[in-house]
This record gives structure tokens, C-alpha cells and sequence, in this order.
């Protein structure tokens, strides 16, 4: 999972483009990135690490431009090294850099045949590398020394034909402009909005629209699936509709756990949404577990915070916080690294425990993935004097990865694949467990905008919206995401870079 952001300004954007992807940082922790133009040359800073920490004084005094876009990364496809911080830039056609939140499923076949038919090298296991140069590729058919809208609009038609999965992208192209592109699927979002300056209008994409209250840019409405905007460097707009049969599918772990409750993604208020998911899970645990002595609700931080609350009124029961978070640890779920996860849980919590203490405790968290954090909370709990732990999870079972961009554990580390409701409850130490129903998860989140017919749910229920993943697809994919292939990658292209770095005499 990804953030990028992109601004056409008439004054300098570096500022604007790191005030974005602050707030953008729960997307991804791994690396960050800028690249701006000036003087017809790109301007361009990444490394590993946290926004706060990737870019010093120095950096941003580099960072000069009225035009850039930036990236914040949680490795998806390929490795956490930092050679694979984004954006990614070309040489030719013209100039070209990109940032990418997404993943494609047809990489592979993509690799082969940019090395076989269009002659181009891809120098790392990154898929946004190769939707980079699939663009330049496409770009460079026009053969023109200046491209017309036209001439985007095609390329941009050829790359949805091209490519498969999930993809939000923007990118820059030297001498003309800026373009943000969506999947035919709309899987992942990505907002414009515009500011009106004393020099004229200027124009901003993201990955939420909190990126465009961050930086006060008004929201103009989501990118449509499939549709491609072009923002030329003079301020004007030209949008097309670049793929066949586009279907909004958004993808339902947005609403769930990634973005922010600020946001609203494809007319959907993200907070709304996730009361809706507890008002839905309330009626659930009071009809199912009407037998159930609940002292108290307890949510655990930060997602799961309004639903509970939700579910507290709802079964009019006290909601208590009795956990309290550092905020200076990271996402476990997004933390590489089982031992990594198990240690951080610790850091990231602590209980106060006079909230439990003598009661009957229901925990609420918006899902439950590896059921890591889970056992270790619900110890904690017993812990901290708790009669009895009972566990609520406001989404369904996570049974299947994710192939769309985000980083879902291979399908044997999920608590849930191949398990029952009573195996789960007893892995994870808890008294009952009860989960919601993939009905009441979509109607929950979808209320809000009856445009949106489907949603992307492979995570719950194995089916795949772009209709390419077969088991093959995802016996690889188990291959190449569980831990310990993840670290041995790593490791492997750490040694590229310090090889690479001691040839330099650095």
C-alpha cells in the first residue's frame, strides 16, 4: 500500500508535496520521495525512511519547481531496499517520472515483454518501474517532438490494455505536464481538487482527499475508473475516459483499515462508513450473543475507535479506552517482519487496568489478519485482571491475499485460511469470537454512494475483479511474500547496493 501525491502549481511545490504525504504516511512507511522539475531537469529525493526523516533543510532547498509529485511506499511488489523508493523516473521519451499505489498482476508477463519488444531494461523487481516504462513505451509511438492531449490519451489507452490489477498513478513529463491515471476497476483512489492564487489556478491529485484539506486544496471529485486527467504545465485540463468498459470496484480494506476517517473516497465519508460497520456489528452481537454479560466495550487504537463506540451505544453498554498507543510505533500490520510485528505490538500498547479488572471485556478491531496483535492483546488483557475476553472483529475473515497493492501475508500466515470460526477463537486465546458478515460490510460502506454496484473483496471472499488469478498465481505469490522469502530478498538486494556503493569508493 502506497500514497502519492501531485501538484501543477505557479509557485514552488515542494512544501505542498511534503505537507501531503505527511498525511498521507499511514499509507506507507517504508520510503518516501519528491521529484520536482526546474530548468527542464528533474529535481528528485528518496530514501528509506518516514517523511520527517527522508527530507532535511538541504533536500527541500533542492527540491525547486512549480510542478513535482511524491510517494510514500510500503513494499508491495519487489523489496523494502531503497532502491526501490519511489518515484521512478525515465530519460526518454522527453522525461518521464512516476509514482504508483497499486499492483499489477500480469508483471511478470509485462518484464518479458518490455525486454523482447520494446527493447527497454527494468532494473529493479518493482512493478511501478515497469508501468513506468509500459508509459514511456506508449509515449514514445507518437513520435512526436510535442504531445497533444490526444497523444497521452493513447498511450494511456494502450497501458489499460496492457496492463492488469490495481493501479493509481501520476506522473510527470517534462515540457508538458502532469497525468494521473486510474485502473478500469477504480480499486485504488485517487482525488484532484484546485486552489485559486493571486498567479492562477492550481491543481493537485492524491491518494485521499485529507491530502487536499492538508495542503488547502478544495476537492473537485475522485478520478473516475479508468479515466485519465492531464494537467499541462500553462494550467489547462483535459480528461478522457481511456479504458473500455470501466466498473467502479473500490476496494473495501480502504474503508476498513488503510485510510484515514478525514477522507472520503469515491463518495463514500470514510468515518460514516465505519459507523455504519458498527451499528451492523452491534445488531450482530445483540442478536447472536444476547446470553453474553458485557461489562464493558474496549476498542483497540485507533482504527477500530468509532465502531466501537458505535456498538457500545447500540448495545447500551460503557465504552471505555483501555488501551493506550505510543504513537511513535509504526502499523503492525504493515510492519515487515513476523518477530518485527510480535515486538512492536508490545511498544505499541499498554493497558490500563483498572478498565479490566473484574469485567467481562469486549475487544473491538476493525480485522483481524495474521491474529498476532489479537492474541497478544487479548493476553494482555487477562493480563491486566480480565474475567473474561470476548472479540469482535468489524470485518470478515481475511482468508485470501490481496493481489491489488496491498501487502497481505501469504495465504498460510492468515489465522483465518482454511479455518473455522472456533478454531480462530481458540488460536487467538478469546472466550467468543464473532465477526461481520461480508453483507453488512458492503452495505455498510456502500450506503453512502449507490453508484458503486461492486466492490473489491477478494480478501474476504477469493474472488479476484480483474478475473486473472488462478492458483498458480497465487502459489507463487505465497512463495514470494512469507516472511522469511521477504527477508532473504531484502538481504539480497541490500548486498546489490552496498557492491554497488563500495565500486564507488563511497
Amino acid at each position: 500500500m502506497c500514497g502519492i501525491v501531485g501538484i501543477v502549481g505557479q509557485t514552488p511545490v515542494s512544501q505542498s508535496l511534503y505537507d501531503g504525504l505527511t498525511v498521507l504516511q499511514h499509507r506507507g512507511q517504508d520510503a518516501a520521495g519528491i521529484v520536482t522539475i526546474s530548468d527542464n531537469m528533474f529535481r528528485l529525493r528518496k530514501a528509506n525512511g518516514l517523511v520527517k526523516d527522508v527530507f532535511h533543510t538541504r533536500h527541500m532547498l533542492r527540491l525547486q519547481g512549480n510542478i513535482g509529485i511524491g510517494h510514500v511506499r510500503y513494499p508491495t511488489a519487489g523489496t523494502s531496499s531503497s532502491s526501490e523508493a519511489q518515484p521512478f523516473y525515465a530519460n526518454s521519451p522527453f522525461g518521464i517520472s512516476l509514482a504508483h499505489n497499486g499492483n499489477l498482476t500480469n508483471a511478470n508477463e509485462l518484464k518479458e515483454w518490455l525486454f523482447a519488444s520494446a527493447k527497454r531494461h527494468v532494473n529493479t523487481t518493482s512493478d511501478s518501474e515497469l508501468l513506468l516504462n509500459i508509459l514511456a513505451h506508449e509515449l514514445h509511438q507518437a513520435d512526436v517532438l510535442s504531445l497533444t492531449p490526444d497523444n497521452i490519451f493513447t498511450a494511456i489507452e494502450n497501458v489499460h490494455s496492457r496492463v492488469r490489477g490495481g493501479y493509481a498513478t501520476v506522473a510527470l513529463i517534462i515540457g508538458h505536464g502532469m497525468v494521473a491515471f486510474r485502473d478500469p476497476n477504480g480499486i485504488r483512489p485517487l482525488v484532484f481538487g484546485k486552489r485559486e492564487t493571486e498567479t492562477g489556478v492550481e491543481y493537485m491529485v492524491a491518494s485521499e482527499s485529507v491530502a487536499l484539506d492538508a495542503c488547502d486544496f478544495e476537492f473537485v471529485r475522485d478520478i473516475a475508473p479508468g479515466e485519465a486527467i492531464y494537467f499541462s504545465e500553462d494550467g489547462h485540463i483535459h480528461s478522457k475516459q481511456c479504458a473500455q468498459n470501466p466498473i467502479y470496484s473500490p476496494c473495501l480494506f480502504e474503508f476498513v483499515y488503510f485510510a484515514r476517517p478525514d477522507s472520503t473516497i469515491d463518495k463514500m465519508s470514510v468515518y460514516q462508513s465505519r459507523i455504519e460497520m458498527g451499528k451492523r456489528l452491534g445488531d450482530k452481537i445483540a442478536r447472536e450473543w444476547e446470553d453474553l454479560d458485557i461489562d464493558v466495550v474496549i476498542p483497540i487504537p485507533e482504527t477500530s475507535c468509532d465502531i466501537a463506540l458505535e456498538i457500545a451505544q447500540h448495545l447500551n453498554i460503557p465504552y471505555r479506552q483501555g488501551f493506550v498507543k505510543n504513537r511513535y510505533i509504526g502499523r503492525t500490520f504493515i510492519m515487515p517482519g513476523q518477530a518485527e510485528r510480535k515486538k512492536s505490538v508490545r511498544r505499541k500498547l499498554n493497558a490500563i487496568s483498572s478498565e479490566f479488572k473484574g469485567k467481562n471485556v469486549l475487544l473491538v478491531d476493525d480485522s483481524i489478519v495474521r491474529g498476532t496483535t489479537s492474541e497478544q492483546i487479548i493476553e494482555m488483557a487477562r493480563q491486566s485482571g480480565a474475567k473474561k475476553v470476548y472479540f469482535a472483529s468489524a470485518a470478515p475473515e481475511v482468508r485470501f491475499p490481496n493481489v491489488y497493492g496491498i501487502d497481505m501475508p501469504s495465504a498460510n500466515e492468515l489465522i483465518a485460511h482454511g479455518r473455522e470460526l472456533d478454531d480462530i477463537c481458540q488460536l487467538i486465546g478469546a472466550d467468543k469470537l464473532i465477526y461481520q458478515s461480508i453483507e453488512d460490510l458492503t452495505a455498510a460502506v456502500g450506503f453512502a454512494n449507490p453508484e458503486v454496484k461492486h466492490f473489491e473483496s477478494s480478501v474476504f471472499t477469493g474472488q479476484y475483479i480483474t478475473n486473472d488469478i488462478d492458483q498458480g498465481y497465487l502459489e507463487k505469490l505465497d512463495a514470494a511474500r512469507n516472511d522469511e522469502s521477504k527477508e532473504q530478498t531484502d538481504k539480497n538486494a541490500e548486498s546489490v547496493i552496498d557492491m554497488h556503493n563500495e565500486g564507488e569508493g563511497s
